[in-house]
Protein backbone atom coordinates (compact mmCIF):
# COMPACT_ATOMS: atom_id res chain seq x y z
CA UNK A 1 0.00 0.00 0.00
CA UNK A 2 1.29 3.45 -0.94
CA UNK A 3 1.23 6.41 1.44
CA UNK A 4 2.51 9.96 1.10
CA UNK A 5 3.39 12.74 3.47
CA UNK A 6 4.75 16.27 3.27
CA UNK A 7 7.70 16.91 5.57
CA UNK A 8 8.79 20.54 5.97
CA UNK A 9 11.35 22.14 8.21
CA UNK A 10 12.77 25.67 7.89
CA UNK A 11 11.08 26.20 4.49
CA UNK A 12 12.79 23.19 2.84
CA UNK A 13 11.47 19.68 2.78
CA UNK A 14 10.11 16.74 0.85
CA UNK A 15 6.96 15.11 -0.33
CA UNK A 16 7.69 11.50 0.57
CA UNK A 17 6.17 8.35 -0.90
CA UNK A 18 6.23 5.02 0.90
CA UNK A 19 5.29 1.60 -0.44
CA UNK A 20 4.79 -1.05 2.22
CA UNK A 21 6.64 1.15 4.74
CA UNK A 22 9.70 1.51 2.46
CA UNK A 23 10.57 4.93 1.03
CA UNK A 24 9.91 4.61 -2.70
CA UNK A 25 10.31 8.21 -3.87
CA UNK A 26 10.38 11.88 -3.01
CA UNK A 27 10.07 15.42 -4.29
CA UNK A 28 12.47 18.09 -3.03
CA UNK A 29 10.50 21.24 -2.21
CA UNK A 30 10.63 24.56 -0.43
CA UNK A 31 7.84 26.82 0.78
CA UNK A 32 8.43 30.55 1.10
CA UNK A 33 5.42 32.78 1.70
CA UNK A 34 2.75 31.71 -0.80
CA UNK A 35 5.06 29.82 -3.20
CA UNK A 36 5.89 26.13 -3.16
CA UNK A 37 8.94 25.43 -5.33
CA UNK A 38 9.51 21.86 -6.48
CA UNK A 39 13.09 21.16 -7.53
CA UNK A 40 13.36 17.44 -8.16
CA UNK A 41 11.25 14.28 -8.34
CA UNK A 42 12.88 10.94 -7.68
CA UNK A 43 11.45 7.41 -7.63
CA UNK A 44 13.62 4.42 -6.66
CA UNK A 45 14.47 2.20 -9.63
CA UNK A 46 12.56 -0.80 -8.33
CA UNK A 47 9.36 1.28 -8.42
CA UNK A 48 9.92 2.86 -11.85
CA UNK A 49 7.03 2.72 -14.30
CA UNK A 50 4.35 2.16 -11.64
CA UNK A 51 2.91 5.69 -11.61
CA UNK A 52 4.65 6.68 -8.40
CA UNK A 53 5.82 10.06 -9.75
CA UNK A 54 2.16 10.85 -10.48
CA UNK A 55 1.21 9.89 -6.91
CA UNK A 56 3.85 12.34 -5.66
CA UNK A 57 2.55 15.03 -8.01
CA UNK A 58 -1.02 14.51 -6.81
CA UNK A 59 0.08 14.91 -3.18
CA UNK A 60 2.06 18.04 -4.07
CA UNK A 61 -0.94 19.58 -5.82
CA UNK A 62 -3.31 18.67 -2.97
CA UNK A 63 -0.95 20.22 -0.44
CA UNK A 64 -0.66 23.41 -2.51
CA UNK A 65 -4.45 23.71 -2.84
CA UNK A 66 -5.08 23.03 0.85
CA UNK A 67 -2.56 25.70 1.84
CA UNK A 68 -3.33 28.34 -0.83
CA UNK A 69 0.11 28.01 -2.41
CA UNK A 70 1.26 28.50 -5.99
CA UNK A 71 3.68 25.91 -7.38
CA UNK A 72 6.91 26.99 -9.07
CA UNK A 73 7.71 23.90 -11.19
CA UNK A 74 11.51 23.91 -11.52
CA UNK A 75 11.48 20.10 -11.64
CA UNK A 76 11.39 18.97 -15.30
CA UNK A 77 8.82 16.25 -14.57
CA UNK A 78 6.40 18.61 -12.81
CA UNK A 79 6.86 21.33 -15.43
CA UNK A 80 6.15 18.82 -18.22
CA UNK A 81 2.97 17.65 -16.47
CA UNK A 82 1.80 21.23 -16.00
CA UNK A 83 2.44 22.03 -19.69
CA UNK A 84 0.65 18.86 -20.84
CA UNK A 85 -2.40 19.44 -18.62
CA UNK A 86 -2.67 23.20 -18.01
CA UNK A 87 -6.43 23.08 -17.31
CA UNK A 88 -5.78 20.70 -14.43
CA UNK A 89 -3.09 22.86 -12.82
CA UNK A 90 -3.78 26.50 -13.79
CA UNK A 91 -5.18 27.36 -10.35
CA UNK A 92 -1.91 26.49 -8.57
CA UNK A 93 0.70 27.05 -11.32
CA UNK A 94 2.86 30.10 -10.61
CA UNK A 95 3.78 31.73 -13.90
CA UNK A 96 6.01 34.75 -13.83
CA UNK A 97 4.54 37.65 -15.69
CA UNK A 98 6.87 39.23 -18.18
Amino acid sequence: METTKVVLGNARGEVQLFSDDKKAGKMDISVIKDKLTVYHTEVDEEYAGKGFAKILLNQLVSYARENDLKIVPLCPYVHAQFKRNPEEYNDIWFKEEI
